[in-house]
């Protein structure tokens, strides 16, 4: 999908040029798509490139929370209620620890652990499966929560930031956090009330009302601060949680004797690997952006949905932001590149560069998640699965909305 969606964007910005050169009177239209062309190509490797000692940094601790145990004390404290979320699974079945363990990976932004952690769950939920080319309730369930899973650690996105020139890097942690959770438990009492899984547990209502609250709290907190509060008030909170979390993983890693320098060094040589990695993807996504806001093709597009929206009498500022929102579902290395597009183009800490933070934080590749998690155990109906998924992702978005207003009006 990716594929036609990027050949796509190529093609539109070549055709708008050529129109805007041979009959819109602009005969610079080319020449600007032509430059935007290398110019994007020359960003996408600038980014790329200083994003490695930051990522070599945050990478470098999360081996040491892994090895501290982090991910495995997470995982005992979420058992009593996962085990409630998936009444199909037998006691001491192997498939409880798998999805814990990848849910427990997947909020601390282990990206590289959760992959195979989700795999290993959906290959023992399949042995459950008495339909194996049929997604069972707990498969629905469990690709759901993955496709909409809480991102506690949004390491990319302020690694993106603070090489973009965002004043304060994390403001936008909260905003994530908050909005994440929405799109969470919107997907979670989607899927329950489809499949009648009764909530109505003293543990599950305990966590679920215990997290619910607390994000009120923190909502109706800051919706009571003028914006200068706000962003005061939420820097020190996001700051805090950081410094915070670094120092418990660095006290787990002491309690386990963890030789946490050689540790370090093992986790940073993995986030230069992922910086250089990223490039030709950065690259790519950027070069089809820059070439289609050259042309005018995106302004236009955007321009239209703004003025369709301003007949609504509401601001339009969220607009700007779309196209990581739109891409999202598809790629989410396409969907980082919206978001440094944005971001390079009207500012890290404009409305919209922080939106599209928030919205790439909040939302998940729904499509390669389906096909991945879906795929690897060859299962080809995937019942509600994904309706339940794309339903989260628009929560998600509208959510993210919201909370960015609320945090950055």
């Amino acid at each position: 999908m990716l594929n036609w969606i990027w050949a796509a964007l190529l093609l539109i910005a070549f055709a708008v040029a050529v129109f805007a050169a041979a009959i819109g009177g602009k005969p610079d239209a080319l020449q600007a798509v032509v430059t935007a062309l290398f110019d994007s190509a020359k960003t996408g490797f600038e980014i790329s490139l200083g994003l490695t000692g930051i990522m070599s940094l945050w990478l470098g601790l999360m081996k040491i929370a892994e090895q501290g145990g982090i991910t495995e004390w997470i995982a005992r404290i979420v058992g009593p209620l996962f085990r409630r979320l998936f009444p199909g699974i037998p006691d001491g079945h192997p498939a409880s620890g798998a999805i814990v363990m990848n849910r427990s990976a997947n909020m601390l932004g282990l990206d590289n652990a959760a992959t195979p952690l989700g795999l290993k769950a959906m290959k023992e939920l399949q042995s459950l499966n008495p339909v194996p080319d049929t997604a069972s309730n707990d498969m629905v369930l469990f690709m759901v929560m993955n496709a909409s899973s809480v991102t506690l650690v949004p390491i990319s996105i302020i690694t993106f930031r603070a090489q973009l020139g965002a004043a304060n890097p994390a403001d936008v942690f909260v905003p994530i956090l908050i909005a994440t959770y929405i799109s969470d438990l919107f997907g979670l009492l989607l899927v329950a009330s489809i499949q009648r899984l009764s909530l109505w547990n003293p543990v599950v209502l305990a966590w679920i009302g215990g997290l619910t609250t607390a994000m009120a709290a923190l909502v109706w907190h800051f919706s009571r601060l003028d914006p200068a509060s706000v962003a005061t008030q939420s820097a020190i909170l996001a700051n805090s949680i950081l410094i915070g979390l670094i120092a418990l993983f660095l006290l787990a890693a002491a309690r386990r004797r963890v030789p946490m320098y050689e540790v370090f060094i093992e986790g940073a040589k993995e986030g230069f690997q992922v910086a250089i990695g990223i490039v030709p993807y950065l690259v790519a996504i950027l070069v089809a952006v820059g070439a289609l806001r050259a042309s005018g093709a995106l302004d236009a597009l955007l321009g239209a949905i703004r003025t369709a929206v301003g007949q609504l009498a509401i601001d339009t500022r969220w607009v700007d932001a779309l196209p990581t929102a739109l891409i999202k579902p598809f790629s989410g290395g396409g969907a980082r590149g919206m978001m440094v597009e944005t971001m390079k183009t009207l500012g890290a800490d404009s409305f919209a560069g922080r939106l599209s933070c928030v919205i790439q934080g909040s939302t998940e590749t729904t499509f390669y998640v389906l096909a991945v998690y879906f795929g690897s155990v060859g299962v080809k109906k995937t019942r509600h699965g994904l309706g339940c998924a794309l339903a989260a992702e628009i929560v998600g978005v509208l959510a993210a909305i919201g909370v960015t207003y609320l945090f950055f009006r």
